[in-house]
Order: C-alpha cells, then structure tokens, then sequence
C-alpha cells in the first residue's frame, strides 16, 4: 500500500523530508549508480586515449598501468548497474526508460522541425531522447566489453579474429566519445537537471516546464492547483 498517489516509497519507511518547492526526482541509489557509472566510463576513456594517441602515450608513459585500468575499469562497468537494481525506485526508472509513449513521438517530431519551446516536447520523467540515449549506450557497452573480452582472452572464439575485434571496439569507441560529449553538453545547458541528479531534488517549476507528464503520471498536481488547494483550505 503506497501512502499517497504517484508515491514509490510504502507506508511506514522513513523518508527524509522534500526541501520545499522542490521535488524527489532521484533517489540516492540512482544517483550513486550514475555517478560510479561516469567514473568507470571516464577512466576508460582515458585510459583508452592514453594507450591509443601515441603523443599522450608517450607524456603519460607506464602503458602497462594504463592497459590494467582501462581492462579493469571496463569489466565493471556493469557492476553499478546490477547494484542498482536492488532499488526499487531505480527498477522503477528502468521501466519508464524501457517505454516509448505516444508523446514521445511528438518529442522527436518536434526535435526534427526545431521546434524548442516546452510545449511542443511533452514528457514523462525522461523525455524521448533521453530513452533513446540510455538504451544506445547500454547497447555500446555491452558490444565493448564483448570486443574487449575478445582483444584479453584471444583464444576465447577463435572463429572471430583479434582484427575484427579491435576495428569494431575502436570505432564503438569513437562513437561512445562523440554521444557522452553531447550527453554533457546538454547537461551543462541545464544546471536544474544537473541540480536533480546531484542533489536528488528539482523545481516545481522546472519540473512543469520539461516533464509535465511525470506530475500528471505520478499524481503531484501543479503549483497552481496546489496554490488554490491551499486558498481553500
């Protein structure tokens, strides 16, 4: 039994209370299992560009070192992710991730026609490209580890060659550093979202401007409708 509409925490936990004016969007699970996420997929990018651009290589030197991180690094990648499904809210977000609605078409639709003002790009919790972005990039790190797996144990399927491994793992690798740069770029334009995932907590406000269906979805009404609850009262 939850205790109110659109809550994911059951009767009787304890829960720290929401600063006011502002909303849980993250739990700390969830940010933890993002954060340790970042951080193996930022040693991997640059242990990889340590090893893989010959005037780096050479400043940064103990290429053995490099080769341990970025295997090692690599190989856990997954480790924050099978942790976090421990959590119910982050098996939640899973679930929302894992569905495209109806709206989030029209969200792409307006992307493609440039249209940028809020209206015209509904969302849930997560907007369409953010879904979209969250299920590449499980995708990609799946194939590097496999290709990675391929390129440490040679003789692991001896019907696929250390050269094919290697161009599909390079290339991916490219691909990887291209999206997360765009991933942060669209982060530093949205000091709320960062604030979100920092903290746990957003705007109402914000909230209502760029995920308006996560309020309706989840039940929380709007600072108008609570305004006039409250006149009432």
């Amino acid at each position: 039994m939850r205790s109110t509409a659109g809550s994911t925490t059951r009767t009787g936990t304890a829960t720290p209370p929401e600063p006011s004016g502002r909303l849980r969007r993250f739990s700390t699970a969830e940010r933890m299992v993002h954060r340790t996420t970042g951080y193996l997929m930022l040693v991997c990018l640059v242990t990889a560009a340590c090893l893989y651009l010959g005037p780096l290589a050479q400043l940064v030197g103990r290429r053995h070192l490099m080769v341990m991180l970025h295997e090692w690094s690599g190989i856990s990648l997954p480790l924050p992710f099978l942790l976090g499904l421990l959590s119910a809210d982050f098996r939640a977000d899973l679930r929302r991730l894992n569905r495209f609605a109806v709206y989030d078409r029209q969200w792409l639709r307006a992307v493609r026609k440039r249209r940028t003002w809020p209206e015209a790009r509904p969302a849930g919790k997560f907007n369409a490209g953010q879904k979209l972005y969250a299920g590449w990039i499980a995708g990609a790190v799946l194939v590097m580890m496999f290709t990675g797996l391929l390129m440490w144990f040679m003789g692991l399927l001896p019907f696929i060659s250390r050269t094919s491994a290697i161009f599909v793992h390079d290339l991916l690798a490219w691909a990887i550093t291209f999206v997360l740069l765009g991933h942060m770029r669209r982060a530093f334009e949205d000091p709320e979202a960062r604030l979100g995932m920092r903290t746990g907590y957003v705007s109402r406000s914000w909230a209502e401007r760029y995920h308006s269906r996560w309020l309706k979805e989840e039940g929380m009404g709007t600072v108008t409708g609570e305004t006039e609850e409250a006149d009432k009262v």
